[in-house]
């Protein structure tokens, strides 16, 4: 069935939208081969789309060329400012962009709960107000809050852990009341994966399951280019992986004795400790013992990965996967190999403590983009 006139335009409108965003500004005749529509088709979308304040122009392509063919299209930047918010148990990060995703401001800040959760949330909203102002965004159009613990796929919200600080829930409710702005909440390791998909280690992989190894151990699953969530927002709760080498077996309430208690941030700085090494820098220095007996230990949730879900490639990010970075994810690739006769390559992250914002920024843009563009 052919599209109805309406619909036509649209899908034109919406083509020339995604030209421009990433190829950066083209004329009219350079929109014109691009889309393969005729010159009338082109010349009525670009009229439509500037009359709706999406595109303007820019400049001139060649200073040699002057008059209408000349001009060169470009989306309107600021037509909506957009944030990403990363909150971690003991501090919160936060970008602000612009409609095309260029960070304009950014800003860190330490938040506890010493005060009381009443403070802490104060301290975060603050922090994201002054960074939205430096950004000159007197209005944020699309938010994405990146936190630890699970996000209900049906209504988003973030749903309570017994480890969660509190502030984190009420950090999300005050934002949903005091924002005009959509709010948005995903859990920091897909987000993760999703820059790492779009923008990281994994750009030239539709199948990959990221391994979060930090404070929290928990991992992402991307298949066929997509973010997999599970039934109930809880793919990937990794941590309660039942392995050998804990001391007991994880419990509905409790991830200890289950992979979290090998691979968390405590123990692998107790794993650095056993080796006589300073944790703090035991990562980066290269001492093969360590690194080995750390290799074996993330082998073990790698190779449950890959048994289930034959992903082909496995990013290893959160500090520990940054800090790792070539040396442990090519221990880990090899370990792997000893306990599956899956393929599975391994990959440190390319972009390390930036990820989750980064993710972040990108969801905000990308549901942004859905709402303004035809």
């Amino acid at each position: 069935m052919a599209a109805s006139p309406s619909t036509a335009r649209a899908i034109n409108d919406r083509h020339a939208l995604r030209l421009l965003q990433d190829e950066g500004p083209l004329t009219a005749a350079q929109l014109k081969t691009l889309t393969g529509l005729s010159r009338p088709t082109v010349a009525d979308l670009v009229e439509r789309l500037r009359g709706s304040g999406l595109v303007h122009v820019v400049g001139e392509a060649g200073a040699e060329r002057r008059g209408p063919n000349a001009k060169l299209y470009g989306i309107v930047a600021d037509r909506a400012h957009l944030a990403a918010l990363d909150v971690r148990t003991h501090s919160v990060s936060v970008s602000v962009a612009d409609l095309l995703g260029a960070t304009l401001a950014e800003a860190s800040a330490p938040v506890g709960e010493d005060g009381g959760t009443g403070p802490a949330v104060e301290k975060a909203v603050a922090l994201l107000e002054r960074t939205a102002k430096e950004a000159g965004a007197d209005r944020l159009h699309t938010l994405t809050v990146g936190a630890p613990g699970l996000v209900d796929p049906a209504g988003g919200e973030l749903r309570d852990s017994a480890k969660l600080p509190a502030w984190h829930r009420r950090l999300v409710a005050v934002l949903q009341e005091r924002l005009p702005a959509r709010v948005l909440v995903e859990n920091e390791t897909n987000l993760a994966a999703v820059a790492e998909l779009r923008a990281g280690a994994a750009r030239d992989r539709e199948d990959f399951v990221l391994l979060w190894l930090g404070q929290g151990v928990g991992a992402a699953v991307v298949l066929g280019g997509r973010l997999r969530r599970g039934a109930s927002g809880g793919a990937g709760e990794i941590g309660f992986l039942p392995v050998p080498g804990t001391s007991g077996l994880p419990s509905a309430t409790g991830c200890d004795g289950g992979f979290h208690e090998l691979a968390c941030l405590a123990a692998v700085e107790a794993l650095a400790l056993d080796h006589g090494l300073d944790p703090a820098s035991a990562l980066a220095s290269g001492h093969g013992a360590f690194l080995d007996a750390l290799a074996r230990r993330l082998a073990l949730g790698a190779a449950a990965v890959a048994s289930v879900l034959d992903p082909g490639c496995v990013v290893l990010a959160g500090d520990t996967g940054h800090r790792g970075g070539a040396a442990l994810a090519a221990r880990v690739e090899a370990e792997l190999a000893l306990l599956s006769p899956l393929r599975t390559e391994v990959r440190a992250t390319a972009l390390g403590d930036t990820a989750v914002l980064r993710g972040a920024l990108l969801v905000s843009r990308d549901a942004a983009q859905d709402e303004l563009f035809p």
